[in-house]
């Protein structure tokens, strides 16, 4: 009954997933494009059968899922990559050129959870492995490839206290969802117990495959670069990264009052990286109503330059990430000071930079602790009774004024992100023997 009813709602909503596409279209046509996949009906040059079908919904699980794929295609294996939203189907183009360019990895978009839709699309591609990253679980996929006998697997799991709160409130519909995939690979053990929680019996404990994700070598030496400039003209920088709305109010607050704080003879650099391109042009006023003085990212070609006079930089490029961490001296991770969940801060380890963290980072609840733990993070929630922005703004004086405690903790993040890799060997073997028990 459940399950009519919510094929019942998709067919009523679609108009409205149509028209949102469509109003998508202000800032890209490209929204438009490959509008017959999103209902099932690929291109005749996109069709592969018998390959890898790995589901990456954006940005971040696509770049999660870039060593995995990288193994299989080192394997010989033809991949098809799917995602629902442009921007990770714009990041997976660029990750994966040459296999694309060779017919060894074919790219469409999911379709629409839709019964008629979802089963064109099976029988059209005929994948003879299913891979789902992370959290993505659309019913009437799941069910339908348990139906015909197509193994399909959720990797690189995790699942949040609060998510698996929300799974329960469905009863046994919710847990009948999870309890169909052939399995689930997840991140840690927090998300393992939440899994079997629900009745799943076969799930491995694997680790984070974010982890095992390699830093382009080319953006991290352009970081260096910049920090090497900065550091000459005897800045440091610090980067918010992926931040959320609500979140630039408080660290634009706490940035202006950590420099008229004047506790610094030559004042610090803020790289502001919001999450979501199109929130570009509303943070820039943010920044200007806040009375600071800043340029875009984009103004430059190259590396920044004769920025001595400039509090600012808004981060407004994309796919840059790596060369953001890499001249940075120290993150705040966005997500994590609002009820977000926090976003991932293991990129940032990986290019040796210290992390501050709020107190939300239940999506990545075992990597924050074991950050905190080894001394690469540092949680500023003791501190939030004075106010979002106060709190900040102290931590942030404390450590810029202890460079000492800065290269301490860069080493301790270095150690970390070396420590946690391996991932994609776990996944791998446990894929290979599909057979795998409870740990």
């Amino acid at each position: 009954m459940w399950f009519a009813v919510y094929q019942l709602l998709w067919h009523l909503l679609l108009p409205f997933a149509f028209i949102r596409l469509a109003w998508r279209t202000r800032h890209s046509a490209e929204y438009l494009h490959h509008f017959s996949e999103r209902l099932g009906f690929a291109n005749r040059k996109s069709i592969v059968q018998g390959s890898v079908w790995i589901h990456a919904v954006s940005v971040g699980e696509t770049r999660a899922a870039q060593p995995l794929i990288e193994a299989y295609l080192a394997r010989g294996e033809t991949i098809l990559l799917t995602h629902m939203t442009l921007n990770g189907r714009r990041t997976g183009a660029a990750l994966f050129a040459l296999a694309i360019a060779s017919g060894q990895l074919r790219q469409v978009y999911l379709p629409y959870d839709l019964c008629w839709s979802v089963a064109n699309f099976i029988r059209t591609f005929k994948p003879k492995l299913g891979l789902f990253m992370e959290t993505e679980a659309w019913p009437t996929v799941v069910f339908y490839c348990a139906e015909i006998g197509l193994p399909l697997f959720l990797v690189n799991a995790r699942l949040s206290e609060r998510s698996a709160r929300r799974v329960n409130r469905f009863g046994k519909a919710g847990r009948a969802l999870f309890q169909a995939f052939a399995g689930i690979l997840a991140q840690t053990q927090f998300d393992a117990e939440r899994y079997r929680s629900l009745g799943v019996k076969k799930v491995e404990i694997v680790g984070n495959l974010k982890f095992d994700v390699p830093l382009d070598p080319s953006l991290v030496q352009h970081g260096k670069a910049w920090q090497q400039e900065l550091h000459g003209n005897q800045r440091l920088m610090v980067c918010a990264a992926s931040t959320r709305d609500g979140e630039e109010v408080i660290i634009l607050r706490a940035w202006r009052d950590l420099l008229q704080s004047n506790a610094f003879e030559n004042a610090p650099l803020l790289c502001l990286v919001p999450r979501h391109p199109e929130r570009f042009t509303e943070v820039a006023n943010q920044i200007h109503e806040a009375g600071l003085r800043f340029r875009r990212r984009t103004e430059w070609g190259g590396i920044p330059k004769g920025i001595t006079d400039l509090d600012v930089i808004l981060g407004d490029s994309m796919g840059e990430m790596p060369m953001y961490y890499s001249a940075a001296d120290l993150v705040v991770m966005g997500g994590s000071l609002l009820p977000f969940g926090g976003q991932n801060l293991i990129e940032a380890c990986a290019a040796g930079c210290p992390v501050l963290l709020g107190e939300h980072t239940y999506n990545f609840q075992q990597a924050a602790l074991d950050a905190i733990k080894i001394g690469a993070a540092r949680r500023i929630q003791g501190e939030l009774i004075l106010s979002e922005s106060v709190a900040l703004m102290e931590v942030l004086k404390e450590l810029l004024l202890n460079t000492a405690e800065l290269a301490k903790m860069s080493s301790a993040a270095k150690a970390y992100s070396l420590e946690h890799q391996g991932a994609t060997k776990k996944i791998l073997a446990a894929l290979d023997d599909q057979n795998f028990t409870l740990n």
